[in-house]
């Protein structure tokens, strides 16, 4: 295997890092947040509208972000996403009443949107200079970081979240701006300024319309699957009567298992290709889930979480790396649509799950995957290298 060009590799490092950073943030935030209610005094209704205006926030940094994204000015926008996000994390966690904390969940969101299309495009510009496969290693230091976060909250499970979330987005920020030189030389001299493949133009920004809508489709169907395991995964334990410290790990045997599946996802891409190993690995999520959630058993239940999330780690930066070819504007759009995914899919399962039983709701994950690895091939055939 060449070595990849020495800017390639800097470049991958300083994404590597806002990778690992962005998880981190996006784990505490959600680990914390019965604190967040609690020290603003809100009802379930109350945090609702919070949490609304964080992903309303964050479709329009992503539809921003798909905008402003040129190559030449991913680094400002990731060292402005990246700040803004620390700086918010730090102010929502002095957020008493409920106005304040609308108003600075709005601007999280926002350069949540934001720093996510400028990280995902110039992942996909730093892959095309390394000439192999690196966006699922991208992903999976995302997943690292949410786990590392994770962890934080509860190693400080005693500290008030005001100074929890004061001194992370403090440190982050302060990362942040030190790193600002690094990260501003990625579109220095030596880098590639167009996104390249077969059809493309040299802005990077034609793709097909049905293609386009049909990745969109599947990372909406991918993300209602995670959605699922963030919200359900530990419900779904706790109705096989399984104790409390049991059903926890279930979420945290998905995350493992995502990101190991991630680790050796550009290995396998190389190999076999995209569309083969998305194929695979939705087939594998489907039936891993739809065994796991069918079983009245704690240890299959288990399995089966593990085996969804390994399963669906190398999808969404497959799609990413796709709609990479047609340019940020492209990573907006499938991002956008898979976030709607996300955010309707817990409430829908709940919803399927009130009018037949949680185990008959949870199989929706399990038929989606199933969509996803038919499809696989069309949506993924000619992906930018």
């Amino acid at each position: 295997m060449s070595r990849p060009p020495a800017p390639a590799s800097r470049e991958r490092m300083v994404l590597t890092g806002y990778f690992l950073g962005l998880g981190a943030v996006m784990a505490l935030w959600g680990t914390r947040m019965p604190a967040v209610q609690d020290a603003a005094h809100l009802s379930t209704a109350l945090l609702s509208l919070v949490l609304l205006a964080a992903a309303l926030g964050m479709v329009a940094g992503l539809t921003a972000g798909g905008r402003l994204a040129r190559p030449e000015r991913l680094p400002a926008l990731m060292i402005g996403g990246g700040a803004g996000l620390a700086g918010c994390l730090a102010v929502l966690g002095q957020c008493t009443t409920l106005t304040p904390l609308l108003l600075a969940a709005l601007v999280f969101g926002a350069a949540h949107g934001i720093l996510d299309v400028a990280l995902n495009s110039a992942a996909v510009r730093c892959q095309t200079a390394y000439g192999r496969p690196i966006m699922s290693s991208l992903h999976a230091a995302y997943s690292g970081g949410a786990l590392a976060g994770a962890a934080l909250a509860a190693a400080t499970a005693r500290t008030p979240h005001t100074r929890l979330f004061l001194m992370t987005g403090l440190v982050l920020a302060a990362i942040v701006l030190v790193m600002a030189p690094r990260t501003r030389a990625l579109a220095g001299p030596g880098q590639p300024v167009a996104l390249a493949g077969p059809g493309i133009d040299e802005r990077g920004q034609v793709l097909p319309g049905p293609k386009l809508w049909l990745l969109g489709g599947l990372a909406a169907a991918i993300l209602l699957g995670e959605g699922a395991a963030a919200d359900w995964a530990v419900v779904h334990l706790h109705s096989l009567h399984a104790t409390t410290a049991v059903g926890a790990t279930a979420f945290a045997l998905y995350s493992a298992a995502m990101m190991a599946g991630r680790l050796a996802g550009d290995q396998l891409t190389a190999a076999f290709g995209a569309p083969t190993v998305v194929r695979a690995g939705a087939l594998l999520s489907a039936a891993g889930l739809a065994t796991g959630v069918s079983a009245a058993s704690v240890p299959l239940a288990l399995a089966g979480w593990a085996v969804f999330g390994l399963g669906l780690s190398t999808t969404i930066p497959s799609l990413i790396t796709a709609a990479g070819a047609g340019g940020p504007t492209a990573v907006a759009t499938v991002s956008v649509t898979g976030y709607l995914g996300l955010l309707a899919g817990p409430a829908l399962i709940g919803a399927l799950a009130a009018a037949t039983s949680l185990s008959t709701a949870l199989l929706l994950p399990a038929l989606l995957a199933a969509a996803v690895a038919a499809l696989a091939h069309r949506a993924l055939e000619n992906p930018t290298p």
